[in-house]
């Protein structure tokens, strides 16, 4: 008993947290630079792991890109021949005399980046399908091969067939992998209903830093913090897992940052993992064991089956509030359970709660927000008693 005692902090000690990006853009489709220039941001920046999810397409055949006349795009060309050397970077020119640059493929530009420990690529495509002029986009996380757009004829069935296709190469390959479902609210193309009978749904992003994929919702239409929580609920009564909640950057615009851009740093996951790989990252997060934030970050997150302990990582001068989110298991709707003013919170789940999930928000603004007058801002994952998930 002594023994596994030991074992287990042994395991405990050895986690550790780890940040990461998993839906950004470059060069190899809507994106406005290189993948390499991209990749030194993050790392610079942070991160730990990164996936650049452009739109079908993986970065492993030829692609060539001329570079737009733009005064931008023109002076980053120069800065990336500056920073790489002209032996790196190939150049030619086409028929309307415009130049053109060889993206450089994952394999070739990831060695520049990756260390074991420090730094992750792990390869994604963003799928990206619609219904009708309606946007339906989807990531596939870690994935080994392009996955076409599936199609279909409803919304639902269109992500119910691309959710299908993620998990039936995952099962093929015995490659970890996983997709989420990205900006429902983006072109208003997802609503609740498409999504309350999906099987696999698993992630979604409760933040999306694109300033169109209108986070926050209208007066018609819900945010995404009470989509999740309306799927949350529904989910659960049909018995299927917890849906977890991601922030993103989406970036696409890289050379320029300000408000009503597509800049990165917006928002990210914070997983916590025994070692950065993308098995292991992928196990924390089908676990819920990673929290999602646009600036806060915390300094201890537990739950043992009966209670949420949330404690912040606090800056001077900057105040939290830890509200926990839930509802009943007697068709009780989405509400507040209990706010805590302060660094520190803890919440033990009754009898009656479905559910339990934590947001913690800060006084500070958020530097280059999604929308003017943001504050930085938290989010846990869901969790259960363990009671009722039969652990």
């Amino acid at each position: 008993m002594l023994l596994l005692s030991h074992l287990l902090s042994a395991q405990e000690s050895a986690l550790q947290w780890y940040k990461g990006n998993t839906h950004t853009h470059s060069y190899w489709s809507d994106g406005d630079d290189f993948p390499e220039m991209i990749m030194d941001w993050y790392k610079s920046n942070g991160y730990h792991f990164i996936s650049l999810s452009d739109h079908n397409v993986l970065a492993t055949v030829e692609r060539w890109k001329q570079i737009p006349a733009h005064p931008f795009r023109q002076q980053r060309l120069k800065q990336y021949i500056e920073k790489y050397g002209q032996e790196w970077v190939n150049t030619r020119t086409d028929s309307s005399g415009q130049t053109e640059v060889r993206l450089k493929t994952l394999p070739e530009y990831g060695p520049l980046f990756e260390e074991k420990g420090r730094f992750l690529i792990i390869p994604a495509e963003e799928i990206t399908d619609g219904y009708q002029g309606k946007p339906v986009h989807m990531n596939a996380i870690n994935v080994k091969e392009l996955i076409q757009p599936q199609g279909g004829n409803s919304v639902a069935e269109v992500m119910q067939n691309n959710l299908n296709a993620v998990y039936a190469q995952r099962e093929l390959t015995g490659q970890l992998m996983f997709p989420h479902i990205n900006h429902p609210n983006f072109g208003w193309a997802i609503k609740l209903e498409d999504m309350l009978g999906l099987k696999g749904e698993r992630f979604f992003e409760v933040y999306n830093g694109h300033p169109h994929v209108h986070n926050y919702g209208d007066s018609t239409t819900m945010g995404m913090e009470e989509l999740w929580d309306r799927l949350q609920i529904q989910y659960l009564k049909d018995g299927k897992p917890l849906l977890y909640g991601l922030a993103t950057d989406d970036a696409h615009n890289h050379l320029e940052y300000k408000v009503g851009l597509s800049n990165p740093g917006r928002g990210w996951i914070m997983v916590r993992a025994n070692e950065l790989t993308p098995e292991a990252i992928i196990s924390a997060m089908e676990k819920g064991d990673f929290y999602a934030t646009t600036g806060v970050e915390l300094q201890e997150m537990s739950f043992d089956g009966k209670k949420l302990e949330v404690e912040v990582k606090p800056e001077p001068g900057i105040e939290y509030t830890i509200q926990f989110w839930g509802a009943g298991k007697k068709g009780g709707q989405p509400k507040v359970l209990k706010e805590v003013k302060g660094s520190k919170a803890t919440y033990s789940l009754r009898k009656n709660d479905l559910y339990v999930r934590a947001k913690i928000l800060s006084t500070k603004p958020k530097v280059n927000p999604f929308q003017d007058g943001d504050r930085e801002t938290a989010w846990t994952q869901p969790v259960i008693s363990q009671k009722s998930s039969g652990r």
